[in-house]
C-alpha cells in the first residue's frame, strides 16, 4: 500500500507540475486578454469522459471477474449469471454514455 501512495502522490506532483506554466501566462498574452468563453468547459467535458471512460472500465472487469469466478464456481449456475452479467454491463455502459450526453448538451445546448 506504501508503494501506491508514493507512486500515487509522485505523478500528482508530476501532472501538477506541469501544470504551472499555464498559470504563468500574462493577461496580454491569452488571446486578447480574456480566455474564450467554452475553454474551461471543453477541458473539464475531456477529463469528465476519461473519467467516466476509466470508471466504467474498471467496473466492466470487475463485473466480468466475478461472473467467471461464479461459473467456475458453479457451472450449473451459468445461464443465470450470463444474464445478470450483461444486465449489468448494459447499466455500466449507460453510465458512460450518460455522461456522454450531459457533455455534449453542455457544450452544444
Amino acid at each position: 500500500m506504501g508503494r501506491k501512495l508514493v507512486l500515487v502522490v509522485v505523478v500528482g506532483l508530476l501532472i501538477l507540475s506541469l501544470a504551472a506554466p499555464l498559470f504563468a501566462q500574462g493577461e496580454a498574452g491569452a488571446a486578447g486578454g480574456k480566455a474564450p468563453k467554452g475553454q474551461w468547459l471543453l477541458i473539464t467535458s475531456g477529463f469528465a469522459m476519461a473519467i467516466a471512460a476509466a470508471g466504467c472500465g474498471y467496473a466492466q472487469s470487475r463485473a466480468l471477474t466475478a461472473a467467471c469466478e461464479g461459473v467456475s464456481r458453479n457451472p450449473g449456475a451459468t445461464d443465470t449469471i450470463r444474464i445478470f452479467i450483461f444486465l449489468g454491463l448494459a447499466f455500466i455502459e449507460f453510465l458512460a454514455l450518460l455522461t456522454f450526453v450531459i457533455v455534449i448538451l453542455l457544450i452544444y445546448g
